[in-house]
């Protein structure tokens, strides 16, 4: 099944949801994000878990054997179920079924609720995979159920997360955990930041010296091809795409040690002064490594987008070296090193066209361009000014992300979730045809001071608002105020997913705690995780 493109078609469902029982049934808080339609009934009923069971429509285009769906729903069941081992009824023929079994038809066509029944209609597979998230988000623990209409579909069709890997190595359990949690948000793509200045875990089968010699371990803390293939894997049946990021020609200290000759050496007036800047793109070496990277990279992430990053070059080693300069001259470049800068860029972005992948850049690649190809992907990271950058960017034909006011890993006191829930990513001077350009964004978790040990509070629920931004419509959640109660009990219920998904059979083990609050006056962040 294709995973480019297809989370943004639009989804309807019906489902059964189950009410959050106190001494009374009242209406369910935990929906998140907030679908475009929701209407509930006072309608209710018991749950158990010898009468509910999932089953294909005979009118459906997916049926049993859709690896996505089948792994969906017995995912969902031990969720909802945790203490029922007995699957046999998991998957039940429509010609058997009871009048008194919970259903999930997924179909392509046709819409029909009857009393017992739960039907979700969706035109893909992603589709359905979002609405079965959203009709069991409060299925857990409590047995009441109450009738819900829910009509959804994703206000953007880029949704990202980004995890940064080479400040701090993040262990595959502490990722795949985090892919979870973004599957429940409705996240739907994960940059990896793979390699960066620090380290360069990712294990190349072309280049084996880059891990060997630049990863901070090179059997403990690396990424081997067969936890790519996991990771990729884990996020397909969960409907997200893995996008990776290999920036270049700054943040790449990591990659030198591996592969001598690729950066620029740094001049102390006549002579080396054993330093090394970014890549050098004067010598045609440069050219020929990056393009046998681009190559396994584009055999090893199957997504048609590559991240080629650009930000943050800095020119002082460039500037020192002489035969750097002698090349500025060659070209006419004069002493604008953005130009050089510029000339790198265009020539890795033309190797990524020739392999048919789209390229997403940083926006200083925009900045310092006036040949970008028009297909490139531009996303906005510095926040001071990201509404003018949007202007002018939609205004030149590009595609924009936007991720300046989600960069999360940047906390302070209290409920900072506001702030990123306030972003209003069309809320920039520009044509309606502008507006359209901007696809989606991402929340940027970096690593400087995050490992596995502070990443899940770091994250958790403070990234809920940026993704109930980018799925939900605009104006039925601009107000934090009632935001507030159903984030409360998403959070929980984030919990709960947690302790029971999260034996991912790696060789790491320990005691898992967590503390969740129903009623407090403000939203408890810490949570404790031991492994």
């Amino acid at each position: 099944m294709s995973r480019s493109g297809s989370h943004s078609h639009r989804v309807r469902w019906w489902c059964l949801i189950v009410a959050v029982v106190a001494v009374w049934v009242q209406q369910v808080e935990g929906v998140w994000p907030l679908p475009q339609q929701l209407h509930q009934s006072a309608d209710r009923d018991c749950l158990s878990p010898q009468r509910f069971s999932f089953t294909y429509g005979r009118d459906s285009a997916a049926q049993t054997g859709c690896s996505v769906l089948d792994a969906a729903f017995k995912r969902y069941f031990s969720i909802i179920f945790p203490d029922f081992t007995t699957l046999s009824g998991l998957l039940m023929p429509e010609n058997e079924l009871s009048n008194d079994v919970v259903l999930m038809f997924v179909v392509a066509d046709t819409l029909s609720v009857s009393e017992g029944q739960a039907v979700l209609r969706s035109v893909s597979v992603w589709g359905a995979l979002r609405g079965v998230t959203s009709c069991l988000l409060s299925l857990l623990f409590f047995y009441f159920i109450n009738k819900t209409e829910i009509v959804d579909f994703p206000r953007f069709a880029f949704r990202g997360l980004l995890l940064d890997t080479s400040r701090h190595y993040l262990p595959l359990y502490a990722i795949l955990k985090t892919l979870d949690a973004m599957a429940y948000s409705k996240l739907n793509v994960f940059h990896w930041h793979i390699v960066d200045d620090p380290s360069f875990p990712y294990q190349s089968r072309t280049f084996p010296d880059l891990s060997n010699k630049g990863a901070f371990h090179p059997f403990t803390h690396i990424y081997t091809q067969s936890d790519v293939i996991r990771v990729i894997e884990h996020a397909r049946m969960r409907g997200i795409r893995v996008v990776p990021e290999f920036d270049s020609p700054g943040h790449t200290q990591s990659w030198g040690k591996g592969q001598p000759g690729l950066l620029t050496p740094c001049y102390k007036g006549s002579v080396p002064s054993g330093s090394f800047g970014p890549v050098d793109p004067t010598v045609d070496t440069t050219y020929k490594f990056m393009a046998s990277l681009l190559k396994e990279v584009k055999f090893v992430f199957p997504d048609s987008y590559v991240h080629l990053g650009g930000d943050e070059v800095s020119f002082a080693c460039w500037q020192s070296n002489p035969n750097v300069r002698k090349f500025m001259e060659k070209m006419g470049f004069g002493k604008d090193f953005t130009k050089l800068e510029s000339f790198y860029m265009e020539s890795i972005m033309n190797m990524t066209a020739a392999l048919n992948k789209t390229s997403i850049v940083w926006q200083d690649v925009f900045d310092y361009h006036e040949r970008i190809p028009q297909d490139t992907v531009l996303e906005i990271w510095k926040g001071a000014k990201y509404q003018t950058e949007l202007s002018r960017m939609t205004q030149a034909g590009h595609r924009v992300l936007l991720s300046a006011p989600w960069y999360i890993n940047h906390i302070s006191y209290g409920q900072d979730w506001r702030n990123s829930y306030a972003v209003q990513p069309q809320n920039f001077s520009g044509t309606d045809e502008q507006k359209k350009l901007v696809i989606g964004g991402e929340v940027a978790m970096w690593g400087e001071y995050v490992d596995a040990t502070n990443l899940s509070p770091r994250l958790w629920p403070r990234a809920c608002a940026a993704a109930e931004r980018l799925w939900s419509n605009e104006e039925k959640t601009l107000n934090a105020d009632l935001a507030f109660p159903r984030l409360k009990e998403f959070r929980c219920e984030l919990l709960r997913y947690w302790k029971y998904v999260c034996n991912y059979s790696l060789s790491t083990s320990g005691l898992f705690q967590a503390r969740c609050a129903y009623k407090t006056k403000h939203l408890v962040f810490d949570i404790f995780f031991f492994f």
